[in-house]
């Protein structure tokens, strides 16, 4: 590797919202980066893991609202929550801030200023949707009403998820506010948007740089090459955050000013340790800059990101790092099915430390989805950890203990193995560095049977019966502990809490660097060694889920919703009554799927090919933001089986899949029970 040591590295993981707790999709993304600054530590470097909360925006104000307290109070009871479980999951930030703060004023303001003054602000009116009852003009995402081209209620103001259909909210029918539920009017307001344009050359340098993977760079190199729009950075009053500071009445958007809560977060952290700031922010030839995001926020931090930083004489990011989303047992996280883990809940039941091993053994460097499959999740945890690693001090240091008053042999059995150990150094380091963690696990892995398979052929157990072995015993089992040690070193980012147990064992620390001086020394003292790690039971796994599906069941009326939009209520209303024979019109009928494809062309429909029985069916639905097309074949579901067929862009639908959710990533298609066969009717 060409990096001088030490190196001078700042950190930051995406801020989460500040309006509802942590979620296993959370501590996806913070385990991989403290992973990687253990990792960056463990090599000697200098290196900052900094985050903060994200506290401004509407859903924020609403849910202050809805609870009978101001905003300031929610993002603090939210902050000491996000705290207290990302240090339950042993996530060891240097400092973490919040969005709320006099830094981020204003370094907001300080951005926005160079901006406006390079004449990268520009301003015009524009006709919203408003709320008269709210008092707030409505996002597209924030009305709901009828589909004008398929007739299906209950859908978004921009798209239909049952046919895929885009249009605006004014080509609803019936629409009204998510948010109470009032029919919007039309009202003009004045906004402020950054004319990305104006940085096209500098972004089409930054796509080209490789700072960023490659499907990152060519999702970017799309919206590039469409014409770059302008970007709404304003938003009116009544809204909780930074007012813009000649505009009175008008707030930066809670997108321009989160970002900016990576510098004055550090800002702040740096004025209580006293570190050179402006090396960090400005200069960026001493230091290194590195965001660890996912997919879906890429866009701001790809191009809008980039374009702030410039135009305010910062240094751009070394390089964005994007992840994957969590999927549990291969579908989404659904609270129904109580996969939709809270940070808190898993600690309850489960030692983080099992789960850091397990993302370490999934993630790598690209944007793929993760799975958390949680039978493989057990067992994986029990064979790798307890089994493999684990067993080998535990299976050594019982003998040196009671034998060779705990200390090291001079000489080694197995050197050439030790050897090998060590020499795995480089590419083991490599691996973390590139973030290809599942491979590092995989190399310390392979090691460890290694040594397992040479203690299990030397059997010191059998050696032990004659005294007359005792050297050999001796080292045997001390180069099963110089080994455990090596490999111990090699995890201790991913599994710190063992690291520092071993540590006492070993009587010695465990780092990257600390290997570099080869074996500990003849005749080295250990300490007497204690049970390292427990092997997960599976009744603590469903005892985890039983807890989620519980809180599910008896949830509050106030859902924790993304930035996009905060419902007041969780259900739309009831619609316009039907008679009996109107409803005895709509044939529903249980379908096998035996096939799904994505549709090309389209980014939310999927094609499906179902069984009735007697018959097959082609249908078209807007679920791909829900479920992939390799999820679906083999499941049942119901159909509305006597809809005309209808025919769309992308071919002929001859049906209608039924649903439940507000749509986007919430959608739950309807199954029927298990005995249900294909055609039945329902009633």
């Amino acid at each position: 590797m060409s990096y001088q040591q030490p190196r001078r590295i700042l950190v930051t993981s995406a801020l989460p919202y500040a309006n509802g707790p942590l979620h296993l999709g959370h501590m996806l993304e913070q385990i991989q980066t403290d992973i990687w600054v253990r990792f960056q530590q463990s090599q000697g470097n200098e290196c900052y893991y900094i985050c903060a909360d994200d506290a401004h925006g509407t859903a924020i104000m609403l849910k202050a609202q809805a609870l009978g307290i101001t905003p300031e109070q929610l993002i603090e009871q939210v902050r000491e929550q996000h705290e207290r479980d990302s240090r339950g999951f042993l996530v060891n930030f240097d400092h973490f801030y919040s969005t709320h703060s006099d830094e981020n004023r204003y370094w907001s303001e300080r951005i926005y200023g160079a901006l406006r003054d390079s004449g990268q602000i520009v301003k015009r009116n524009i006709v919203q949707a408003f709320d008269p009852e709210k008092g707030l003009f409505l996002a597209d995402r924030f009305i709901k009403g009828t589909c004008p081209k398929c007739k299906t209620s209950d859908q978004y103001g921009d798209n239909c998820e049952s046919c895929g259909a885009t249009y605006t909210p004014n080509d609803l029918i019936d629409p009204v506010s998510a948010l109470s539920g009032a029919k919007p009017v039309q009202k003009e307001s004045e906004h402020y948007f950054l004319d990305l344009a104006q940085s096209s050359e500098l972004l089409t340098d930054w796509i080209n740089s490789g700072r960023l993977q490659s499907q990152v760079a060519n999702k970017l190199r799309e919206w590039l090459d469409a014409g770059l729009q302008g970007w709404d950075i304003s938003r009116d009053a009544p809204y909780f955050g930074f007012e813009i500071p000649d505009a009175p009445g008008k707030y930066f958007y809670v997108w321009l000013d989160a970002p900016i809560g990576y510098i004055a977060s550090f800002d702040n952290f740096s004025k209580q340790n006293n570190l050179d700031f402006e090396s960090f922010w400005f200069d960026g030839k001493a230091t290194e800059l590195y965001h660890f995001i996912g997919k879906d926020i890429i866009n701001f931090h790809g191009l809008f990101w980039p374009a702030m930083l410039n135009a305010a004489g910062l240094r751009a990011p070394s390089a964005i790092y994007a992840h994957g989303f969590l999927t549990v047992n291969g579908t989404k996280m659904s609270k129904s099915r109580g996969t939709f883990i809270n940070a808190s809940n898993y600690l309850s039941h489960l030692a983080p430390e099992y789960l850091r091993y397990y993302f370490a053994a999934k993630l790598g460097p690209s944007v793929d989805d993760i799975d958390l499959n949680l039978e493989d999740f057990v067992q994986r945890v029990n064979s790798d950890v307890v089994g493999k690693i684990v067993n080998i001090a535990s299976r050594c240091a019982g003998f040196l203990k009671k034998r060779f008053d705990n200390t090291l042999a001079a000489e080694q059995e197995a050197p050439e193995l030790l050897s090998d150990l060590l020499d795995a150094r480089r590419s083991i380091a490599a691996h973390f560095e590139g973030r290809d963690y599942n491979r590092a696990i995989r190399e310390v892995i392979a090691l460890a049977d290694k040594v397992n398979q040479f203690i299990d052929e030397k059997q010191p157990w059998v050696l032990a019966k004659d005294e007359a072995n005792n050297a050999q015993v001796h080292r045997v089992c001390s180069d099963g502990v110089q080994a455990f040690r090596i490999l111990v070193s090699y995890l201790a980012p991913v599994l710190p809490e063992m690291a520092t147990k071993s540590e006492n064992f070993l009587n010695t620390q465990l780092t990257f660097s600390n290997l570099e001086s080869g074996l500990l020394p003849a005749g080295h003292q250990l300490e007497p060694f204690s049970p390292l790690m427990q092997r997960i039971e599976m009744s603590a796994v469903e005892a985890m889920i039983e807890a989620e599906k519980a809180a599910a069941a008896t949830q509050a009326p106030i859902k924790d919703t993304p930035k996009a939009g905060l419902s007041a209520s969780d259900h739309p209303p009831i619609g316009e009554q039907i008679d009996f024979d109107t409803f005895a019109k709509v044939d529903l009928r249980v379908a096998d799927i035996i096939a799904a494809e994505e549709v090309e062309g389209a980014d939310k429909l999927l094609r499906l090919t179902v069984s009735l029985g007697d018959s097959e069916r082609t249908i078209i639905a807007g679920i791909k933001s829900a479920y992939s097309a390799a999820q679906l074949v083999g499941r049942q579901i119901v159909v509305v089986a006597n809809l005309a067929p209808r025919k769309m862009r992308f071919g002929t639908s001859e049906g209608m899949a039924l649903a439940a959710g507000p749509g986007g990533s919430d959608i739950f298609l309807l199954a029927p029970d298990s005995g249900a066969t294909a055609g039945m009717q329902v009633k």
